[in-house]
């Protein structure tokens, strides 16, 4: 085996070990007094459960795909897919396991201070981190290897890891989604309980949710992007290097940027800063930069110039910046969620109105921010006059962006921990103090959490980038012509993709809170003494709406992102799936943005007002806030980040069935001939 794949796949186990350390010291942290005990119990339980019920109809899936590769396209792929998908899932398992087993010792952390709370907190979404890279990484580096870096092959890899997060995200976010609107809107604008409030029937369904929405299903949807764009650009590499520099170049560099990721962490577990953003940031920046100066000198010793280390550093600095302006149109710090905070002086409407309008505005930096990626990526790497060189600069340009994943994940899956500790804390009736602590780490959560969508959409532009072009190249394909009404039926086929795909994960979550909603008032009218707090709520019964719901619904969006692609092919031809490619990219980074943002900044704009802004808890300018963050919540937690996965699903799938589509695909087009 050659040094540099010994180097990877050495790094993956790094990352599990670092993982298997912060869970050791997670689980040797207090976790309270009985009563707390009892309602993590009941979380944790909630949130295996339904990995276990997913994972059942995963199983019947990665079968059936796994089948079909290996009868229409290879057996090699089918492999590479089968553990693709069996990796993103173990990384799902392993890091929601532990998160709800910090959830209750942040809240008990928190009764003795923030800094503590933080590094517990932190700690479990770590363990996360690590867990998606290490797995990946890890995964990747033995696949390479067993199939001589046959990438015709390793691209199932990517297949299976893609597919499952999109049946992750969207499962995981139905269900958070339908439990928090359940919970908010009867809980809070009907009856006048607080947040987390124990007499609520589905908070414990709501914060469950957290943790397989917001940590399973954010972690399956970082490996793929993870994966994706390390594959994007060996894929372009092997067909540019004969003695495989660009493989090592990526390996290599990703492999750098996992011990990276693990000096970032430890800095910010350290870190005494008073403000959690700052103490978080410490550990991104610090990565990032121990990232950009090893590119610098791999490029120069593998490439013998630097134009490898530009396109690297233009990815991570525009993922960066686009988490900064992310945070910027997402904080209560920045006006943006000010604004929304004031017009809901005025009612639901006008909250409703201000928190789309800050969507739409907040597309313009990160695409623009893309496009000068994309340019300058593609022209230091010589593109003009070498074209696959330049996509391979992009390719690269992704890998920077993503090269410090194991922070990014670690950053976002802290937030969903800081919310189940408030609820605990709520649920458990610990002092106000202990909640207001969780409260604040909650609220930055939530701009992690936005940063963290925000480096999956730009990365996810940039991978479907360099893995279309894999794909043009596997079909012969060289350009795309728009005057062709052929490829123009794709285009428009792509671009309305995104919209019917958020419109069916949308419409999901509305029937599921429908459900939740209806249980919800039911306890609440029929059973004796539940509003006195005298009796307990049927918790269970939430549990299984959600659970059954996120199920039945998950089905029917995660199977067209991987039929309507190849059947396209089929009937239309490789023109057709090249427009359709290009269209569902251009519209759905779109979707992404402006959804992950407006609902991010309604969510922030309520906790705001929370913090005592324009009336406090239960003015009316809360309500109308709380209808805003209700509204936002499948945007930013189900649809939104749907996107990034969609477009990348689709373009992988019509690169690994890119021979059956090079072979039979127009028949359509033939008949009409």
């Amino acid at each position: 085996m050659d040094n540099y794949l010994i180097f990877t796949i050495l790094a993956g186990v790094l990352a599990l070990a670092f993982a298997f350390f912060l869970s050791n010291s997670i689980s040797k942290e207090d976790p309270g007094n009985e009563k707390m005990a009892e309602i993590a119990g009941h979380i944790h339980d909630g949130a295996m459960a339904f990995l276990k019920t997913e994972y059942r109809y995963l199983a019947a899936f990665i079968v059936i795909v796994g089948a079909v590769l290996a009868i229409f396209v290879k057996w090699q792929t089918a492999i590479c897919f089968a553990f693709g998908a069996l990796f993103s899932i173990s990384a799902g398992y392993f890091g929601m396991n532990v998160a709800t087993k910090a959830n209750v010792r942040t809240a008990e952390a928190a009764r003795h201070g923030q800094n503590k709370a933080l590094k517990i907190a932190f700690s479990g979404g770590s363990v996360m981190g690590m867990s998606v890279v290490g797995l990946g990484i890890f995964g990747l580096g033995i696949m390479y290897f067993i199939f001589g870096g046959n990438m015709e092959v390793v691209t199932g890899y990517g297949l299976g890891a893609s597919s499952i997060a999109l049946f992750a995200r969207v499962g995981g976010g139905i269900y958070t989604k339908a439990a928090d609107v359940g919970a908010d809107l009867v809980g809070k604008v009907e009856a006048g309980i607080p947040e987390d409030d124990p007499r609520n029937p589905a908070v414990i369904a709501d914060n469950v949710g957290d943790n397989v929405g917001d940590v399973a299903g954010m972690g399956a949807d970082l490996f793929e992007s993870y994966v994706g764009s390390i594959i994007s650009a060996l894929t372009l590499g092997a067909v540019l290097f004969t003695n495989k520099e660009g493989a090592v170049y990526t390996l290599l560099l990703s492999a750098i940027g996992i011990v990276a990721s693990i000096i970032g962490v430890l800095f910010a577990r350290r870190s005494k800063a008073s403000n959690p953003q700052k103490a978080l940031n410490s550990g991104t920046y610090i990565g990032g930069a121990i990232v950009i100066i090893s590119s610098a000198i791999l490029s120069n010793g593998i490439f013998g110039n630097l134009k490898a280390f530009w396109a690297i550093a233009a990815g991570l600095v525009v993922g960066m910046l686009i988490g900064k302006i992310t945070e910027i149109y997402t904080s209560d710090e920045y006006k943006s969620v000010k604004k929304i905070a004031d017009q809901s002086e005025t009612g639901p409407a006008t909250t409703i109105i201000s928190g789309l309008a800050t969507g739409m505005y907040s597309t313009l930096w990160p695409i623009l921010l893309i496009c000068v990626g994309v340019m300058v990526s593609y022209f230091i790497m010589d593109g003009k006059t070498n074209p696959t060189m330049g996509l391979f600069g992009i390719a690269l340009s992704a890998v920077g962006m993503l090269s410090t994943t194991g922070l990014t994940v670690a950053v976002d899956a802290y937030g969903p921990i800081a919310d189940n500790a408030g609820g605990i804390a709520e649920m458990s009736e610990l002092p106000h103090e202990v909640r207001e602590i969780t409260d604040k780490l909650d609220s930055v959560g939530n701009t992690t959490a936005a940063i963290g969508k925000g480096f999956a959409i730009g990365s996810a532009a940039l991978t479907a980038l360099a893995l279309f072009a894999s794909y043009a190249q596997a079909v012969n394909l060289t350009n795309i012509d728009l005057l062709n009404p052929i490829t123009l039926v794709g285009l428009f086929i792509g671009a309305m993709l995104p919209f019917l795909f958020g419109a069916m994960t949308m419409e999901s979550v509305g029937k599921a809170a429908k459900e939740m909603i209806e249980e919800v008032r039911r306890q609440f009218n029929t059973i004796p003494g539940l509003m006195e707090g005298k009796a307990k709520p049927d918790y269970k019964k939430c549990v299984d709406i959600s659970t059954a719901a996120a199920i039945r619904e998950m089905i029917l969006p995660g199977i067209l992102a991987i039929v309507v692609p190849i059947g396209v092919g089929l009937l239309l031809g490789k023109e057709a799936l090249g427009g359709l490619i290009g269209g569902a990219v251009a519209t759905g980074v779109l979707v992404a943005i402006l959804m992950a943002n407006a609902g991010g900044a309604w969510d922030n704009a309520k906790k705001y007002i929370e913090g005592g802004q324009h009336g406090g808890k239960g003015s009316y300018a809360h309500k109308a806030a709380v209808v805003g963050d209700t509204v936002g919540d499948p945007f930013k937690d189900t649809s939104g980040p749907s996107m990034n996965i969609l477009i990348k699903l689709m373009t992988i799938v019509s690169l690994v069935f890119a021979p059956i589509i090079l072979k039979y695909g127009g028949i359509l087009i033939s008949l009409l001939k």
